[in-house]
């Protein structure tokens, strides 16, 4: 009983001395600075679209208890029933992840994907604060939520769960609510999406003229480089205010040789496919005013794919909780309207009759190509030759209806 007492005593006193060895700290299994390490992942672009902007992450490392996990709130499922819809809606639910470090790590060097670490100069009381925050998320009922790509992605849930651990606060080293930065969402998509010509056409056809807005830097954060970039000079202060740098070091953990350039996609870029079917329409229309003929199966196609592509447009900016979709000024050029009223359009070109429709829409891409300069809104330059062969269409109907007269 005397020896269980001793060694007892033992313990407690190695615990309080403050010289502790390495040795000591595993026996103890305690959470000290040295035993516990807390990092942020910054992963590299890939090829996919839902890669092009990087990825985020945090890394827990606890030395004693030989855990190295690494929380990942970018987690979705493809096969969720109607995923497509509800992505289109802005209703898409991701989830926090838990993964071991080596299947991680794995993972981004099979796909060709570098990642940084940033070791995070946190004090014990706040590295615990961090994986309670993490471990709280992580239960089975609040690991789920509502994923908005600008304001609430994968990037900006571990900077927002950073910072309510920290106890003070932190202070970047830019001003980050200043929104006369000259940049807008619409650039930061522009910038990663180089080198993928039709995902990035696909972007600027769904975002509105809100997304050529500028931008706080806080903003900016929703592309994970931009929180490695300003963690890298933000301080702590703490409540007495004393400052210590965010980041204690940074090192590339993962490295593949491969850059951003090689990722781009290649094949027929939509400038050069919209240039295309210009030509393609144009040398039709002026052989059909020739020859006198209507060619009306052009039109209906053309119009069809339009009004196709003026539903989605419709449908992003009535419904979709997604931000920037709306106002989307391209609903002047591609809009539901082809549609529904295709059937009356169409019967009146194969009769060789003037069609309101088609004066109507000749007036309005008319004006939309006149002022595309003014208009509030950065659009492809892939939609002015689209915007063109719907134009040449409208005015062969009224060429030939006023030749028959």
């Amino acid at each position: 009983m005397k020896r269980k007492l001793l060694i007892f005593i033992y313990f407690i006193l190695c615990s309080l001395y403050p010289h502790i060895t390495t040795a000591q700290e595993q026996t103890l299994q305690g959470k000290t600075s040295d035993s516990i390490r807390i990092s942020l992942l910054t992963c590299a672009s890939g090829g996919e679209i839902y890669s092009l902007f990087g990825h985020t992450a945090i890394r827990y490392e606890n030395f004693t208890r030989n855990i190295d996990a690494v929380f990942n709130y970018g987690m979705f499922n493809f096969n969720a029933p109607n995923f497509i819809l509800r992505f289109a809606l802005g209703e898409t639910d991701y989830q926090l992840g838990a993964t071991n470090y080596e299947h991680f790590v794995a993972e981004y060097n099979y796909l060709g994907r570098d990642v940084w670490q940033q070791t995070l100069n946190l004090t014990p009381d706040e590295k615990e604060h961090l994986f309670n925050l993490l471990q709280e998320n992580y239960r089975p009922e609040n690991r789920e939520y509502r994923y908005n790509f600008f304001y609430d992605n994968c990037a900006t849930r571990p900077r927002d769960q950073i910072e309510k651990a920290i106890d003070g606060s932190l202070r970047y080293a830019d001003n980050m609510t200043d929104n006369d930065t000259g940049v807008s969402f619409r650039d930061l998509l522009h910038k990663y999406s180089e080198g993928h010509p039709w995902s990035r056409f696909g972007m600027d056809m769904c975002m509105g003229s809100e997304a050529d807005k500028p931008i706080n830097r806080r903003l900016m954060m929703f592309v994970p480089f931009y929180v490695q970039e300003y963690f890298n000079t933000a301080q702590i202060i703490d409540k007495e205010g004393k400052a210590r740098p965010l980041v204690s070091s940074e090192e590339k953990i993962v490295e593949t040789g491969l850059t951003a350039a090689d990722h781009r996609s290649g094949g027929i870029t939509p400038m050069q496919s919209a240039l295309l079917l210009f030509i393609l329409v144009t040398a039709a229309t002026i052989y059909g005013i020739r020859h006198r003929k209507t060619l009306w199966g052009l039109d209906l196609i053309l119009f069809f794919c339009a009004g196709i592509a003026g539903c989605i447009l419709a449908f992003l900016a009535l419904f979709s909780q997604h931000p920037a979709v709306s106002p989307n000024y391209l609903l002047f050029v591609f809009h539901p309207l082809h549609l529904f009223c295709l059937p009356w359009m169409i019967n009146k070109v194969r009769k060789r009759q003037k069609s309101r429709y088609m004066v109507l829409n000749f007036i309005v891409l008319t004006l939309f190509i006149l002022l595309w300069a003014i208009i509030p809104q950065r659009f492809d330059l892939a939609v002015l030759p689209l915007a063109l062969c719907l134009l040449v269409r409208s005015a062969s109907n009224l060429i030939l209806t006023s030749k028959k007269r």
